[in-house]
């Protein structure tokens, strides 16, 4: 199983992986907290997550992949690690929690309707020229951002730039 997940890891996640193993590690010392074999099984499953999604989809992926992890180790899990700022929580309209991976060479800039809950990914490339100006203004090299625009409107219709 290991050589089966091992391939489908390209070398560009491994860069990824081995920093939020270590930034989660030191938050749950920072806890007093041991960093358990489900708890890596949990990151290990969001890390191989595109865009959003929810708790049930996760537990849902960890059944399947028939490690046995509790619904309750799995919550506990998700809080501990938006806490360490591994993933954050996605504002949207409805009663369910969505979270996305915060780390990543992809940006995740998003379109969130309130009124229908809907949430499109956006492709924004003079976003990232603008990012990648500022930085460099400041002699910085970006590695990530976030941006999240809450709208409301008219009828539903499909948007420019995203899914």
């Amino acid at each position: 199983m290991a050589a089966e997940r091992a391939s489908e890891i390209r070398a560009e996640d491994i860069r990824i992986i081995e920093p939020l193993c270590s930034v989660f590690r030191r938050k749950l010392k920072t806890e007093g907290l041991k960093y358990t074999p489900e708890r890596a099984q949990v990151l290990d499953t969001i890390m191989r997550f595109d865009g959003v999604f929810e708790a049930d989809r996760l537990l849902d992926e960890l059944k399947a992949s028939r490690f046995r992890v509790s619904k309750a180790t799995v919550y506990r899990t998700l809080k501990l690690l938006q806490d360490a700022g591994i993933i954050q929580r996605v504002l949207s309209n409805d009663d369910h929690a969505k979270y996305q991976l915060a780390y990543g060479s992809t940006p995740r800039d998003q379109l969130i309707r309130m009124d229908t809950g809907d949430v499109f990914d956006l492709n924004l490339p003079e976003l990232l020229e603008l990012r990648a100006r500022i930085c460099a203004q400041h002699g910085l090299t970006a590695k990530g951002h976030r941006l999240q625009i809450f709208a409301v409107g008219g009828e539903k219709q499909q948007i420019a730039g995203g899914k």
